[in-house]
């Protein structure tokens, strides 16, 4: 357990630092309690997220980053109360649907140096903000292209433990199969934000989430866990399924 006050925060308040229950995520307790990991490049904020930097009883500070939530469907979902994200230090996550890299930014926090993001994003101008991250977080691997063609940067990935995907396009469950396929390792877990109103406007969200979960458990993808993001989002859910190619 250590003590800090916050860079910025009002008269150094005193805040605590303890391990949240996954690992790799930490819950800084002051007057409110907010999600934080250990930022990986301390002094510097990727989004202008504030920062907490505690001393431990040795007297060697560490700096913390808040993780919002309204941010980050990943740490909605940590939130919400998931289970089990399967992203903590060590893993190799393909990110798929980086955007400017935010989220990508925690999750290189969460896996640490041992670890490995490999961040996919079409956007080019959303492309230049990530790779301008990965420049200084360097287990972040910015990819910038399009995620239904995997063999266009098959050379860059390796097999992986985790995909997550926040794509927001109506072949979403197609997407993640296709990369699966590719990357993921047997046994393997996706996790993936899917928002009701990208896949289909005219049923009712949790029709929309059924229907999605057929079709990957049509690609060798067992379902889980299934989480609707409120009050972070509306409309949408978290689905984390364990992928099995030996399976029938």
């Amino acid at each position: 357990m250590a003590y800090g006050g916050g860079v910025g925060a009002k008269g150094g308040a005193r805040v605590v630092i303890e391990p949240h229950r996954h690992e790799g995520i930490f819950i800084a307790k002051g007057k409110e309690d907010l999600l934080v990991t250990k930022n990986l490049v301390p002094g510097e904020s990727v989004y202008g997220e504030k920062r907490i930097s505690v001393e431990g009883a040795d007297g060697i500070k560490t700096e913390y980053r808040v993780w919002n939530p309204f941010r980050s469907k990943i740490a909605a979902g940590v939130l919400g109360g998931l289970d089990n994200i399967h992203i903590s230090p060590g893993k190799k996550v393909l990110y798929l649907g980086a955007a400017s890299g935010t989220s990508v930014s925690h999750v290189a926090d969460v896996v640490g140096p041992s670890g490995a993001v490999y961040a996919v994003e079409f956007s080019h101008r959303s492309g230049r903000d990530l790779i301008n991250m990965a420049k200084k977080r360097t287990n972040v691997v910015p990819i910038v292209e399009d995620a239904r063609y995997p063999m266009k940067y098959r050379m860059l990935v390796p097999m992986v433990d985790v995909i997550f995907a926040d794509v927001a396009q109506p072949d979403q469950a197609r997407i993640v199969a296709l990369n699966a396929h590719s990357f993921l390792r047997n046994g393997g877990y996706v996790v993936i934000s899917i928002k009701a109103n990208c896949i289909d406007s005219t049923v009712a969200a949790s029709v929309v989430f059924a229907s999605e979960i057929k079709k990957l458990q049509s690609e060798k993808i067992k379902p889980k866990e299934q989480l609707t993001l409120e009050p972070y989002e509306r409309d949408h859910a978290i689905v984390i399924g364990q992928y099995r190619a030996d399976s029938v």
